[in-house]
């Protein structure tokens, strides 16, 4: 996958609402820091043996790891905010 297509559907998401974010890419991994009513969070691809993110999107100050389809899962846990 190359980089322009690295979180591209969360990218899209986060823009449509208007909230300001950085992104950035290393390894072929994206990375996407935000701030949502005031809290930090973070989406941080990783490739280890399965390709998947730490994110704290679901637990605010706690992180979990999601695999799979983690774009997918990201969105739908962003949309019921």
């Amino acid at each position: 996958m190359d980089g322009e297509t690295r979180l591209a559907r969360v990218r899209s998401f986060i823009e449509e609402r208007g909230w300001n974010y950085n992104y950035s890419e290393e390894d072929d991994c994206g990375s996407i820091d935000f701030e949502y009513r005031g809290l930090a969070y973070h989406i941080w691809e990783f490739e280890d043996g399965d390709r998947g993110v730490e994110t704290n999107l679901r637990h605010g100050g706690r992180n979990e790891d999601i695999f799979e389809d983690y774009e997918s899962e990201i969105l739908e846990i962003m949309k019921n905010w």
